[in-house]
């Protein structure tokens, strides 16, 4: 660079060295955390390595039956034990030694029950919470075939009340009745009623709002049954109340199923 040269001119600049701040401790950071990880995976290699032999050295120790070495099995024989024989006076012992149960793990002596006890615990609540759950499915599923059924016969009911009020109408009218014994015997004619007919109403008799389908249906088909020997179930009319007791199964739908 020439000394006639400005050092705040493009030329000066474009000599300067790209020089980022914090990258010399960025890589320093990446080397120590992957040297960290490459350790650790080292590690566990050599432990599964350690375990695994321990274990190929265990399996080969207890499948070895044990000798005169062993100062154990030394006594067992001055006793006078023989090999294969079971333990005990009276020979009713163990033959097999006890198997060993070996601990890997960092935990206590009681810690693997008491995840087995734990796992026990979970698993008869998730058991419990599926019981009550598909009885509250089985619960739903009942009430709502009740209710299907409840719409059901009250639209049955319906029917029937709606042929009886119809019947009630014409056999009054064939019998020169001109006014129902109440305005909902005779279908549509409650609703014709006028109001003020309704207002002088005695508070004392029943309004026709206060009784059920299945009420009106069994007033209005007993009136049918009294007065003019009629069963909208069998469609006819007897001649008289001998002729309707013998002919007709009975007074309700049930009767005629």
């Amino acid at each position: 660079m020439c000394k006639e040269e400005d050092y705040m001119s493009d030329s000066f600049i474009n000599v300067q060295q790209d020089i980022r701040p914090g990258l010399p401790m960025l890589r320093q950071i990446r080397e120590a955390r992957r040297k960290e990880e490459k350790q650790q995976e080292a590690n566990l290699k050599n432990r599964q390595k350690s375990l695994k032999e321990e274990q190929e050295r265990r399996d080969i120790g207890l499948k070895n039956a044990l000798g005169c070495e062993n100062k154990g099995f030394t006594l067992l024989q001055k006793m006078g034990y023989k090999s294969g024989q079971p333990l005990g006076k009276s020979g009713d012992g163990i033959v097999e030694p006890i198997p060993l149960n070996v601990k890997t793990g960092k935990s206590g002596l009681g810690h693997e029950a008491l995840l087995k006890q734990k796992a026990e615990e979970t698993l008869e609540s998730c058991r419990r919470k599926i019981h009550m759950k598909n009885q509250a499915e089985e619960t739903a599923a009942e009430q709502f075939r009740l209710r299907l059924k409840y719409k059901q016969d009250e639209v049955k009911l319906g029917g029937d009340l709606k042929r009886s009020q119809q019947a009630c109408r014409q056999l009054d009218t064939q019998k020169n009745i001109q006014v129902p014994r109440e305005a909902w015997y005779w279908l549509g004619l409650e609703e014709e009623t006028d109001e003020e007919e309704k207002k002088e109403q005695d508070e004392d008799d029943y309004k026709s709002e206060d009784l059920s389908i299945l009420e009106k249906l069994q007033i209005l088909t007993g009136y049918l049954r009294e007065e003019h020997l009629y069963c909208i179930w069998c469609g006819t009319a007897s001649e008289d109340k001998e002729d309707l007791s013998s002919n007709c199964p009975g007074p309700t739908a049930a009767d005629h199923d």
